[in-house]
C-alpha cells in the first residue's frame, strides 16, 4: 500500500521535461487512472475516455504544450505546465456526442514514460498521421480503476446528464481549458525561450551538435519574426490601421458552393484573391471565418480528411451543428505564425467555396 501511494505521489508530481521529437510510451490504464482525483482529473486537467485507446502505445512528442490558445473568452494565451502533445494523437469525440473537431490531446507528463529512442524501431512508433480510433481500454482493469473509469465517463457531461431529454452540456479538455491553465501575459518573453529550448520550433530532430546549434539559431529567427509581426500589428491596432497579413472581404451576402467532397478526395485550395471574393466584411463565408493562418495553404493540393457535421462549443459546452458543408484537410491546421506560436495545432475548417476538386 505504501509503495502504491509513493508511486501515485511521484506520478502526481511527474515532470519529465520532455522535448519535441522524443519517444514516449503512454502508461497503462491502471497507472493513469490511479493518478486521477475524485473528479477524474490530474491537477485539474481531465483525462478523457477517448485517451484510453492510446494506453501502452508509443508515440513521438509533437510539441511541448507550455502554452495554449484560449478561445473561451477573448483570444489570449494560457500557461500550461508539465504537459505535451503527441504526434497525430487527436480526440475522436466518441465520448462527447460525436464531436468532429479533432482536437490535439493534452498529456500530462505523469501519464507518460520516456523511451530510449535507440531501442525503438520505427514500426513501434505510432501517430505519424492523424489518429482517430474507437476508444478502448485495451486491457482488464483493477476494481479501483474500473470505478475511476466510470467517473471519467460520467465527467464527459455536465448537467443535465447525457441521457437526459434536455440539451447536453459537454465537458472536455477544450471546454475546461481555463481550469488547468493560467494567464500568460503578452510581455512574458520567457515563453519564447521555452519555445526554442523545447524544440517546438525545430524543423527536424537534430542529432549532431552542429545541427542542434543551427536549429536553435533558426528557431530564434522564427521568434524574432513572430515578435516583429506582433509589434507591427499592435501599432496598427493603436493607429486603427490594417493588420499583417491583410485580409478584407466586401460582400454583404456570401455565396454557397457545394461540391459534395468526400474523405479521401484530393482538392486544391483556391488562391487568396479567389477566396477573398467569397467573404463578407468580417472575412466570413456563411458565418465561417477565413483566418489569416489559412493563407499559407492557398494554391496547394491536399486530401480531404473528414467532413465536419458538429463540434462542441468550447465556450458553452453545447453541440453546434454546422450550417453548411465544412471540411478538414489532411495535415492542414493552424501553425500560429501570427498568434504567438501556440502549439495547439487546431484544424482549419474549409468551405467548399474555397476549394476545387482535383481528378
Amino acid at each position: 500500500m505504501v509503495e502504491n501511494k509513493n508511486m501515485n505521489n511521484a506520478n502526481l508530481n511527474g515532470n519529465l521535461d520532455l522535448r519535441a521529437g522524443e519517444i514516449v510510451e503512454v502508461r497503462s490504464a491502471d497507472e493513469i487512472l490511479a493518478t486521477l482525483d475524485a473528479n477524474g482529473r490530474l491537477d485539474a486537467m481531465p483525462f478523457m475516455p477517448e485517451m484510453l485507446q492510446y494506453c501502452g502505445k508509443r508515440f513521438r512528442v509533437y510539441k511541448r504544450a507550455d502554452k495554449t490558445c484560449d478561445n473561451i473568452k477573448d483570444w489570449n494565451l494560457r500557461r500550461v505546465r508539465n504537459t505535451v502533445h503527441l504526434t497525430g494523437v487527436r480526440c475522436d469525440g466518441s465520448a462527447h456526442g460525436g464531436c468532429d473537431a479533432g482536437c490535439l490531446i493534452f498529456w500530462r507528463e505523469a501519464w507518460l514514460k520516456r523511451v530510449d529512442s535507440h531501442i525503438v524501431s520505427a514500426s513501434e512508433i505510432r501517430g505519424n498521421g492523424d489518429t482517430f480510433a474507437a476508444a478502448s481500454t485495451g486491457s482488464a482493469l483493477s476494481v479501483a480503476s474500473a470505478s475511476t473509469l466510470e467517473t471519467i465517463q460520467r465527467a464527459t457531461c455536465k448537467q443535465p446528464p447525457c441521457n437526459s431529454s434536455e440539451e447536453t452540456v459537454y465537458s472536455c479538455q477544450a471546454t475546461d481549458l481555463r481550469e488547468f491553465t493560467t494567464h500568460l501575459p503578452l510581455w512574458d518573453f520567457r515563453q519564447y525561450y521555452r519555445d526554442i529550448r523545447s524544440g517546438n520550433l525545430s524543423r527536424r530532430v537534430a542529432i549532431a551538435k552542429s545541427d542542434r546549434i543551427l536549429e536553435v539559431l533558426l528557431s530564434s529567427l522564427e521568434v524574432v519574426r513572430a515578435l516583429l509581426i506582433l509589434a507591427f500589428n499592435k501599432i496598427q491596432q493603436f493607429r486603427r490601421g490594417v493588420q499583417y497579413p491583410h485580409i478584407e472581404g466586401s460582400l454583404s451576402t456570401t455565396p454557397t458552393v457545394e461540391l459534395n467532397l468526400r474523405p479521401g478526395e484530393y482538392v486544391q485550395v483556391k488562391s487568396k484573391e479567389e477566396i477573398l471574393a467569397t467573404l463578407d466584411g468580417r472575412n466570413r463565408n456563411r458565418g465561417l471565418l477565413f483566418d489569416i493562418e489559412m493563407l499559407r495553404y492557398c494554391g496547394d493540393n491536399y486530401r480531404v480528411l473528414k467532413r465536419v457535421h458538429q463540434i462542441v462549443d468550447e465556450r458553452t459546452g453545447r453541440m453546434r451543428k454546422m450550417k453548411g458543408p465544412c471540411l478538414i484537410l489532411e495535415g492542414v491546421f493552424c501553425t500560429s505564425e501570427y498568434h504567438r506560436l501556440c502549439p495547439r495545432a487546431i484544424y482549419s475548417y474549409w468551405r467548399e467555396a474555397w476549394l476545387r476538386r482535383l481528378e
